[in-house]
């Protein structure tokens, strides 16, 4: 019988342990680097036992847990920074929301795009799959980030009804998205041809309900340890001289790191299929998921939400989505796609710190 790698559950219980410690007696200067390192395992460990039972129940039902726990990490953050920040984190949720979409539309797909067509020259996926995906990530980024910019509340926010409306459809185009991919259309999202021959035997019922509970643990360890990290990174971000919408850039990228190199990984085995699932599914769960429950947030309890983007912010999304729209045209990609999407994600960084 396989057993759970040792780690998978060492770094979560070690990552409470620590979130403990810290809530206790204050730490600083090297301590805080352990943190970061175990931190970084916890989320490695989360998002392993997400693989587990995502391997348990078969596509496109691996892809969508994947996507939600991540989100789930993601919008924990969010939430706890807004509560103890106050007014100063409007933002928080913009930024982080906005940085996901980019990094995995930009850095994830292009590097997917180009480590799998450097080892296989060109691949295949469904275009009715990916279309349908991009399609929805598009008015969801639209409706949240660029309306409120021309709504008539001063400033780049919503009314409580506009944001109450906008929460709510968020959330329906997010659910209508997972029934069309696991119910209606389950086949728009496996491929083709033999992508499964390269998975291994699915694991024993037990072993994913193993899996299933060290997941939850392993979440509320990578949620109470960030939480209490996140003054040292904004402390960070602020003796760089890096804008503070750079927080938004880290919590995302720490978020998405593990599922992003589980997408590379696929790609490089010549799945794309998974990769393109994995990408633009944890892109619309960023959105889907996180602006309801922000929005919830900000309306029961007053708390300040800024949603619309700067108009450079704008320019940039606008040229992510026509672009991703013209790489899923055709059903094939290769590394000229790849590079593309790449050099998007280097100038998305670049204006991130010198903005």
């Amino acid at each position: 019988m396989k057993l759970i790698p040792w780690w998978s559950w060492a770094f979560p219980v070690l990552a409470c342990l620590l979130f403990v410690a810290k809530a206790l007696t204050p730490v600083g200067g090297p301590v805080l680097v352990v943190f970061a390192l175990v931190l970084g395992g916890a989320v490695f460990a989360a998002v392993h036992h997400a693989e587990v039972v995502a391997h348990r129940v078969g596509e496109p039902f691996g892809t969508l847990v994947l996507a939600i726990a991540v989100t789930v990490i993601e919008v924990a953050l969010i939430v706890s920074v807004m509560l103890s920040a106050g007014p100063e984190k409007a933002a928080l949720a913009r930024d982080t929301v906005f940085s996901a979409v980019m990094i995995v539309c930009t850095g994830v797909v292009g590097l997917c795009l180009l480590a799998g067509a450097s080892r296989h020259r060109e691949q295949e996926f469904r275009v009715q799959g990916a279309n349908g995906a991009l399609a929805v990530l598009a008015a969801l980024s639209v409706l949240t980030m660029v309306l409120p910019n021309y709504t008539q509340e001063p400033g780049p926010t919503f009314t409580n009804s506009q944001l109450e409306f906008v929460g709510v459809v968020s959330l329906v185009l997010y659910g209508v998205f997972v029934f069309v991919q696991t119910v209606r259309h389950r086949d728009y999202f496996i491929a083709e041809s033999g992508e499964d021959d390269h998975h291994l035997p699915p694991p024993s019922s037990g072993m994913a309900i193993a899996a299933a509970g060290l997941l939850v643990v392993s979440l509320i360890a990578v949620v109470g340890l960030a939480k209490a990290l996140s003054p040292a990174v904004e402390a960070g971000v602020a003796a760089s001289g890096a804008p503070k919408a750079f927080v938004g850039v880290i919590i995302a990228a720490v978020v998405l790191l593990p599922e992003s190199l589980a997408a590379v990984r696929a790609a490089r085995l010549n799945r794309l299929q998974t990769s393109l699932n994995l990408a633009l599914g944890s892109a619309i769960a960023s959105i889907g998921l996180t602006i309801p429950v922000v929005a919830g947030v900000s309306v029961v309890l007053g708390q300040p939400l800024t949603l619309g983007l700067e108009p450079k912010e704008t320019v940039l999304l606008a040229l992510t989505l026509l672009l991703s729209t013209l790489t899923v045209a055709t059903g094939r990609t290769s590394i000229l796609q790849g590079a593309i999407h790449l050099t998007v994600f280097a100038v998305f960084l670049f204006f991130a710190v010198v903005p």
